[in-house]
C-alpha cells in the first residue's frame, strides 16, 4: 500500500468528524469481534474524541471562514495527520499543537486564506474547547463508582489535555493524564500506547482502550489492549486485522462490554 493511500485511510474518520456535522446518534449493538483470554479490567484509557465532540471545530471554523469551513478543515485535518506521522517517523518530533499550527498554515496557503492572529488563535484553541458528548460525564461517574482508574491517552500535549478536561468540567474524574508527548511520538506508534501500562502500573491486558477512530482501535488492539471502538459517527468498518474486540456507538455500549469482561 502506498504511503498516500495509508494516510487517506487512516485519516478518513477524523476528516468527517472534525469538519462536518455528525449524523443523529444511533444505537449500535455491541458485538465481540475477536476471542481471547480476558484479564479483569481495572482501568480505561480514552481517546479524547470518545469523550468530546470534534465537530465543535467545524462550528468555530464556520464563524471564521463562513461558507469555506468544510473544505478548509478537510485540508487542515489531512495535513495534521501527515505532519504528525512524518515528524515522528523521521525522528524530528514536534508536539501536537506545533504540528496542528503547521497544518493550519498549510491549509491557509492552499485555500488562499489570510488568517489574522486572532483568527489563527481562535481556530487553534477550538481543539481545547470541544463540547463533551451528552453521555460523557454520567459514564465517567459510573466508571469511577465501579472502581476503575481513568485517564485520557491522547496525542494532545499535556497542556491541551488539561485545558480540554477543565473546559468540559470532567477533570476531577480522571486519575491520570497521559499525553504521547511524553514518548515524543504519536499514536499508533506502540511507544505511545506503552505509556498506559507505565502510568497506570498495570498490565496492558487489564487496561481497556476506548478508541474513536478505526485506525486507533486497530493500533491499540495490536499493542495488546482489550479495545472497544466507540464508533460515534457510524464510520465504515476498517479492514485492519485484528480489529477491536468490540464496537458500539456510545459509552453505554463501552460500559456494557466492560461489565461482560469482568470489571
Amino acid at each position: 500500500m502506498s504511503r498516500r493511500r495509508f494516510l487517506e485511510l487512516a485519516a478518513v474518520s477524523f476528516l468527517t468528524a472534525g469538519c462536518r456535522e455528525h449524523p443523529p446518534a444511533t444505537t449500535t449493538t455491541t458485538t465481540t469481534t475477536t476471542a481471547r483470554r480476558r484479564e479483569k479490567i481495572r482501568a480505561i484509557a480514552f481517546d479524547l474524541f470518545t469523550l468530546f465532540d470534534p465537530t465543535t471545530v467545524a462550528r468555530v471554523a464556520e464563524r471564521v471562514l463562513p461558507g469555506r469551513a468544510v473544505a478548509f478543515c478537510d485540508t487542515w485535518r489531512v495535513r495534521q495527520f501527515e505532519y504528525s506521522w512524518i515528524h515522528a517517523a523521521a525522528g524530528q518530533y514536534r508536539d501536537f499543537r506545533a504540528v496542528t499550527e503547521e497544518a493550519l498554515s498549510y491549509a491557509a496557503e492552499v485555500h488562499d486564506v489570510v488568517l489574522t492572529e486572532e483568527a489563527r488563535a481562535t481556530l487553534l484553541c477550538a481543539y481545547e474547547e470541544l463540547d463533551p458528548w451528552p453521555d460523557t460525564r454520567p459514564a465517567l461517574e459510573a466508571f469511577k463508582r465501579a472502581g476503575l482508574v481513568l485517564a485520557p491517552l491522547a496525542n494532545y500535549t499535556p497542556t491541551m489535555i488539561e485545558r480540554l478536561l477543565r473546559h468540559g468540567g470532567v477533570r476531577d474524574l480522571f486519575d491520570h493524564v497521559i499525553s504521547t508527548d511524553r514518548a515524543r511520538t504519536f499514536k499508533p506508534d506502540p511507544r505511545a500506547y506503552a505509556l498506559g501500562p507505565q502510568v497506570f502500573g498495570l498490565a496492558r491486558e487489564s487496561i481497556a482502550f476506548s478508541a474513536f477512530g478505526g485506525w486507533d482501535a486497530a493500533g491499540a488492539r495490536w499493542f495488546g489492549y482489550p479495545t472497544f471502538w466507540v464508533n460515534r459517527l457510524g464510520q465504515a468498518k476498517e479492514q485492519l486485522r485484528p480489529g477491536p474486540d468490540a464496537t458500539g456507538s456510545t459509552l453505554r455500549d463501552l460500559a456494557a462490554w466492560i461489565e461482560r469482561s469482568g470489571a
